[in-house]
């Protein structure tokens, strides 16, 4: 009987041991969890309703949300895709429904839907989840596997590791032999003590374009203004492309922002025209954007120097020349970054030379599988980090399993 042992009681974990299991009902597949609950990642994410995968279903576009691991994905999301992911569960009895923003959870708007399709499929599969596993080592005898955890030895003829971004694990998995890329935080946002911000909390942008001063770094999007700074999809975007560049900076950077997403020259246009087309009474500190705020265009209008009772007709050009530019090219210092809710997520971990996502086996060793967070992989927000691991279970767990023939 061939044993299969899983390290690590989430998502990518289950998912594996599940399409193991269920494809080879002769293998005794385990799962090695160190707390006294498992899938607690999934229990957290999308607030508590677990944003299962992302509306796209082209690989090509879909392998654009990760700054890391997007050419090695590609091939992988060609074999289980978000569509495969989504009939996984309902064919479960777990309803999915596409929310306005492409992100996918299920009917119920609760992760223990999730929770519960996933650890009923293992039991039904005969999965063995096995607690309080504090693993200590892992070493390779000769054709199989020693795990050594605080609660005792297990063997295993193939082991896959998915216990996310876990810096003991790494240390183990660097005594196998493999490289691990150092861990820096993705998904942040940033700190930003500004006036121009001050007491705007909870004010928001539709699509706003941010940039790293010096850098090649920009995104597009949603821009949230909060007590610490700056957040919202576009921020959170940047924090993951720039998570290794930004940390280099030790999070002291300049933000270029542009709250319009339009040219200076076109912004400074229209406000030339209003000057000459608005009525002669009117005063600047009327919001003219649609998509800004009143209480935000008033601190830009305040800070280019135009009084709050100054008229259009009375303001100069050098004035409108500066509120332009504080409405497409204002720069804020950022200092700091604070992670995104409870959605803790790194860039890091096994190097992905050294894996073959045909497989998503070790390169180094046969019968040894990675898969999730684990892997220098990660994504913006949006339910692409679980599709990630929804992705490599299901490959890992097909190939332990025996019945995987992609090569």
């Amino acid at each position: 009987m061939s044993k299969i042992v899983i390290i690590g009681g989430g998502a990518a974990g289950f998912f594996a041991a599940i399409t193991a299991a269920e494809n080879n009902p002769k293998a005794e597949v385990i799962i090695l969890e160190k707390g006294k609950n498992v899938l607690q990642k999934v229990k957290i994410s999308g607030g508590g309703r677990c944003n299962v995968t992302h509306a796209c279903f082209v690989p090509r576009d879909l392998v654009e949300f990760y700054p890391r691991g997007n050419k090695e994905l590609l091939g992988p999301f060609h074999q289980f895709m978000t569509g495969d992911t989504m009939e996984w569960f309902e064919s479960r009895g777990v309803p999915l429904k596409i929310e306005d923003d492409n992100r996918v959870f299920p009917e119920s708007n609760s992760s223990q839907s999730i929770i519960d399709c996933l650890t009923k499929s293992a039991e039904n599969a005969g999965v063995k989840v096995i607690f309080n596993q504090n693993v200590e080592s892992v070493k390779k005898n000769e054709e199989q596997f020693e795990i050594t955890t605080s609660e005792g030895v297990f063997i295993a003829d193939k082991l896959l590791i998915a216990t996310g971004s876990n810096p003991k694990i790494w240390s183990l998995v660097e005594k196998l032999g493999h490289s691990i890329i150092a861990p820096v935080p993705s998904l942040f946002t940033f700190n930003i003590n500004d006036k121009r911000l001050k007491d705007l909390l909870g004010i928001s942008v539709p699509n706003a374009t941010v940039k790293i001063a010096k850098t090649k770094l920009t995104s597009s999007g949603p821009l949230l203004i909060t007590h610490w700074g700056m957040s919202g999809p576009a921020v959170l975007k940047l924090s993951a492309f720039g998570a290794c560049v930004l940390a280099a900076k030790n999070y002291q950077y300049n933000v270029e922002v542009n709250w319009l997403s339009k040219s200076t020259e076109k912004v400074f246009e229209t406000l030339k025209s209003a000057k000459k087309q608005l009525n002669k009474k009117q005063i600047v500190l009327k919001s003219l954007f649609a998509d800004i705020p009143k209480r935000l265009w008033e601190r830009l209008v305040l800070v280019s120097n135009i009084s709050s009772t100054e008229r259009w007709s009375d303001v100069s050009n050098k004035q409108l020349q500066e509120l332009a530019n504080q409405l497409t090219k204002g720069l804020y210092n950022a200092n700091g970054k604070t992670t995104f809710k409870e959605e803790f997520v790194t860039a890091g971990g096994v190097c992905l030379k050294e894996i073959d996502f045909k497989r998503f086996e070790s390169k180094l060793h046969k019968n040894l599988f990675f898969a999730g967070e684990i892997l220098n992989i990660d994504a913006v927000t949006g339910g692409f980090n679980f599709q990630n691991a929804w992705t490599g279970g299901y490959i890992a767990g097909m190939v332990m399993s025996n019945k995987y023939t992609y090569t």
